[in-house]
């Protein structure tokens, strides 16, 4: 059997900061020695020691790991930088890379982490390795999309549910109070990754995917027997905000831990189950209100739910190392709001997230204030989600070739072109409306599915979940005051739409410039990114 001659001991050994270099001591450069002959060294139990290791046949030589064993084995010894305690390191981390060829890939000066390997694995510059495919990748995926489908959709048909409380059970109350019950929601919705992020970095995504299913149950079951506003308020706006943001961030990350190389592609068609959701319960609506009332076409959506959070319950999973819950990571960490390219993208997707939801909340009422039919008011919502079905699925593929942040401006750019060139001008031209409920639910739709690959581009992989709950911390702070200011706007302005249009395409434009600026503090003006 070949042995692993046990090298002479140094001081500094094998470890990121010395690998690959000459020793420098006391300002001299040291001299590298020859390796000494191969010795064997056995215990008094007769047992043999690491310098006397036995590869077996995945360390021969015969395969890509063994043959790179060998060579960083050799190079070491030659340099007389390994110990037993750094044998072992190569033995289990293989392709572990120093901190100089790291820096390289960093900077890109070195290859990219992200090309696959021989063996169609991706590394990122930690070490981990990813599948980029395979049936149980693609299964997580497929999870994603269910449960997204079952609480993202119900998201995506807000307006639908405005539209009827508006007119019935809350008719004599204000759109300016009607609307903090959306604004909870979606602060709720967001806000949750304070904790859920760092608690599904540390323990995993079953325990938050189960309690979310369970609650949005709850919250879709109940919703039908609400008459007061107080009622709607605790089961819709509180516990259905909560339901979506336990399996929000989950459904999100998982696939991130099968996809690397891939990972906009693969979080794509997760966040494509959020916009079918979004066709399907509002034409659930047109189809079953006029026929049963509210509260049984509500308990028909419920079982829908039901189906698709199950599924997403069972195929959901990680498998990156989980990491220990502390106080540094399951608290927001502000500090790194002063990394000058997070912050810039956090401050991007507030301006989004702030005006996101004022079109999928108010398009329906738009519709019914200029004259159009309630049939319409359901369906413009559903050609909305049809755009938006493409805007996740779309743009997912091509961040991987264009880059993410450069994917994300382009469609930053096409809801504020859309919302400025068509909803302001639309009046009640319905042709106008279709397009541009296409346009923009195209555009809105990549934002939603981007935005946490962008901000996955500003960490490592590990630290995502801290990252992620600081963003979202800010960012729902936009979401909780986005539809009541447009309401307050709406109510100000006599009903007119023109100023709540204005301010939703302030709120684009602001993001735009925002995401421009962080794209050229990473890349600089080049066209990479």
């Amino acid at each position: 059997m070949k042995r692993i001659p046990e090298a002479p001991g140094v001081d500094g050994g094998f470890n990121e900061q010395n690998s690959g270099h000459l020793n420098v001591q006391d300002g001299q450069q040291g001299e590298s020695s020859p390796p000494p002959p191969a010795q064997s060294v056995s215990t008094a139990s007769g047992e043999k020691q690491i310098g006397d290791v036995e590869m077996d046949e995945k360390v021969r030589g015969e395969g890509n790991i063994g043959k790179g064993f060998i060579e960083t084995e050799n190079i070491l010894s030659t340099l007389g930088a390994t110990d037993d305690k750094n044998i072992r390191d190569i033995e289990k981390y293989p392709n572990r890379k120093s901190n100089s060829s790291l820096a390289l890939e960093e900077n890109g000066d070195g290859p990219g982490s992200q090309l696959p390997g021989a063996d169609g694995l991706s590394r990122d510059l930690e070490g981990n390795i990813y599948p980029e495919g395979g049936v149980e990748a693609y299964l997580v995926v497929f999870g994603s999309f269910m449960a997204l489908f079952g609480t993202l959709g119900l998201s995506n048909s807000l307006g639908s549910f405005l539209a009827w409380i508006s007119t019935h059970q809350l008719k004599e109350y204000s759109q300016r109070s009607i609307s903090w019950i959306f604004g909870i929601y979606a602060f709720l919705m967001f806000f949750g990754g304070l904790q859920i992020g760092p608690i599904f970095d540390a323990k995993g995504p079953r325990f938050l995917v189960l309690a979310g299913a369970v609650m949005v149950m709850l919250s879709i079951s109940l919703v039908g027997f609400c008459e007061e506003y107080w009622h709607f308020m605790v089961v819709w706006g509180v516990i259905g905000g909560i339901a979506v943001s336990l399996i929000f961030t989950p459904a999100f990350a998982s696939p991130g831990h099968f996809f690397y190389r891939l990972r906009g592609r693969a979080t794509g068609i997760a966040a494509t189950g959020g916009s079918v959701g979004g066709i399907v319960y509002p034409l659930m609506m047109q189809d079953l209100l006029p026929k049963v009332g509210f509260a049984w076409a509500t308990r028909a959506m419920a079982l829908v739910t039901l189906v698709s959070v199950t599924i997403g319950c069972i195929l959901i999973k990680s498998r990156l190392p989980k990491k220990k819950a502390t106080k540094e990571n399951i608290l927001p960490d502000f500090r790194i709001l002063w990394e000058p390219q997070f912050a810039l993208t956090t401050l991007g997707i507030f301006f989004i997230e702030w005006g996101l939801f004022i079109p999928i909340t108010y398009i329906p009422a738009y519709v019914l204030s200029h004259g159009m039919s309630e049939k319409f008011s359901y369906q413009v919502l559903a050609i909305l989600n049809v755009g938006s079905c493409f805007g996740r699925w779309i743009p997912g593929f091509t961040a991987d070739y264009m880059g993410r942040f450069n994917t994300m401006i382009a469609t930053v750019a096409i809801c504020f072109l859309s919302c400025a060139c068509l909803w302001l001008p639309a009046g009640d031209s319905v042709a106008m409306l279709v397009v541009y409920a296409l346009v923009f639910g195209f555009g809105s739709g990549s934002n939603i599915s981007l935005t946490p690959v962008c901000i996955g581009e500003c960490c490592k992989t590990e630290d995502y979940g801290r990252y992620y709950a600081t963003a979202y911390t800010v960012v729902s702070l936009g979401t909780l005051t986005g539809t009541p200011i447009a309401g307050a706007i709406l109510t100000s302005n006599g009903g007119n739409y023109w100023g709540l249009i204005t301010f939703t395409t302030v709120c684009y434009f602001a993001g735009l410039v925002c995401f421009v600026a962080a794209k050229v503090v990473r890349h600089g003006r080049t066209l990479c990114g």
